[in-house]
Order: C-alpha cells, then sequence, then structure tokens
C-alpha cells in the first residue's frame, strides 16, 4: 500500500441547504497513524469525514493530499489515494460476495474492467483479513448486517490506497468482530503505513486504537491530540451533558464511565 499519503482538511465550512453544520475545521492525517473522530450525534463527524473524500464540498476551506488540493484530481486517480468506508451502502441483489469486493479494483480498471492483473490478489487478501473469505460465493442480500458490513469494509482493503476513512466501522458487529474490526485498524497503520481517520462514537474504543482523537461539538473541533489529553472528565462530561468519569490503567489506556441516574445501583 501507498506509505507516504497524507490528507488534510484546512479551515472546513461545510453546510447543507445553506445551514453551517461545520464551521471551520482543521483536521491532518498522517501516514502510519490512526485519528479518531469522536463527539455527540449531529456534531458534524460523519460530513467533515465525507468532505476529506469529495463527496461533500466545503462552503469555504481546502482538502489537501500530499500538501497539494485535490480540486484538480481526476476521481479515478483521488480513489487510487483515498477510500471512505460509508454508514450504509445500497445492498445489490443476486451478486457474489467476491463481486461486490472486487468493486474496490474500480480506480484500476480500464474500459470493459481490464488492465487490472493484480486485482485478485487485493481481493483475496481484503477478504482474508476481514474475515469473509468463506463466504466468498454467497449472494450478499443473503448476509446479515455484520457480515454486509466486514463485506463493505474488504472493498476499501481491497481499494488499496494510502488512506483509509471509516465512518463508524464497528455498526452492526458482534463484540468479537468489533474488536476484530479495530484490530485491523491498527494493523493497517502500524504494518502497512495507511493514514487512517476513523468515526466511533465508543470512546473506550476511540482511546485503544487512536494515536489522536479529534473531539467534535456542534460543529467545532473542540480539543485535538492524544487520547489522554482529549478525553477528560470536565471536557466530556460539558461535551455530553453528563457526569463522565475518566481513569488511565496502568496500561497508560483510557477507560470512561458516563454516570446516570442508576449507574450505582446494586444489582446483588
Amino acid at each position: 500500500m501507498t506509505r507516504d499519503a497524507a490528507l488534510t482538511g484546512a479551515d472546513l465550512t461545510l453546510a447543507y441547504d445553506g445551514r453551517t453544520v461545520v464551521h471551520g475545521a482543521g483536521i491532518e492525517l498522517r501516514a502510519g497513524t490512526v485519528v479518531a473522530l469522536v463527539g455527540p450525534n449531529g456534531s458534524g463527524k460523519s460530513t467533515l469525514l465525507r468532505s476529506l473524500a469529495r463527496l461533500h464540498t466545503p462552503k469555504s476551506g481546502t482538502v489537501l493530499l500530499d500538501g497539494d488540493d485535490t480540486s484538480g484530481l481526476r476521481p479515478k486517480d483521488f480513489a487510487r489515494k483515498v477510500t471512505l468506508l460509508t454508514q450504509s451502502r445500497p445492498t445489490p441483489g443476486g451478486v457474489s460476495v467476491r463481486d461486490v469486493v472486487a468493486y474496490g479494483r474500480h480506480p484500476y480498471r480500464g474500459r470493459f474492467g481490464s488492465g487490472d492483473a493484480d486485482g485478485p490478489a487485493h481481493v483475496d487478501k481484503a477478504m482474508a483479513m476481514t474475515g469473509v473469505d468463506a463466504m466468498a460465493d454467497r449472494a450478499v442480500d443473503e448476509l446479515s448486517g455484520g457480515e454486509l458490513q466486514r463485506v463493505w469494509l474488504a472493498t476499501c482493503l481491497a481499494q488499496d490506497t494510502g488512506v483509509i476513512l471509516l465512518d463508524e466501522p464497528t455498526t452492526f458487529l458482534d463484540l468479537r468482530y468489533q474488536v476484530e474490526i479495530l484490530d485491523i485498524v491498527r494493523e493497517l497503520a502500524d504494518e502497512h503505513g495507511v493514514a487512517v481517520g476513523v468515526v466511533l462514537h465508543d470512546l473506550d474504543q476511540a482511546a485503544a486504537v487512536a494515536d489522536r482523537v479529534v473531539l467534535m461539538c456542534q460543529g467545532v473541533v473542540r480539543a485535538d491530540g492524544r487520547p489522554a489529553e482529549v478525553l477528560t472528565a470536565d471536557l466530556l462530561s460539558d461535551i455530553y451533558g453528563l457526569r463522565i468519569e475518566v481513569s488511565v490503567g496502568d496500561d497508560g489506556h483510557v477507560r470512561t464511565r458516563p454516570i446516570g441516574r442508576h449507574t450505582s445501583r446494586s444489582l446483588i
């Protein structure tokens, strides 16, 4: 995979139908690092991620790839550098898992699907990494939500880009596959030099997987730094509107504990 790709959003203001939802946000993804975007619902995390993937045109600001403005790049050239796993995609009927994962090779193909000699190997590797190789010949419209989520992630991996953007990749997954997907995210950064930007709702998952955390609230980046610097009790409690306790274990990992009305209730 490409090791030198780095994606930057500089002073991005983003709007829907004239209503600004992200205000002057800056974010930088570097090769070999994982950046987690966290914050309450409606804080602008997914919109910011989509703008980095050129799926949401900024009202103002610039998206840079390797320091160059991406606005002049052809879609295929951009897609060889950056891929996005969105929250939802239409499920094609009667198409096999292998064929769906092969969709990720579209930037490398010429007319009529020609010119991608390395494609099958990348497809096989992506399916093996996500654990969907055993279902390669099954139709995707027969899969569970969790199985389908892993297939779409495999499609992104098959695209073989230096930047991967993941919007809530653990959605629909049981605990085992949540852990495995987050392991893949770390491996992409650590072993392949990929720059990863990932939206997560689980603060403990974000703290465990990310080198940096970007905390958003009401369309504004409130903090950007190492997990222990950003995920503090005062800041989280203020942003989420409830008391959140934070501890740092002997392993250095941050752990959060939201305190509700019945949190301390004894179950014995």
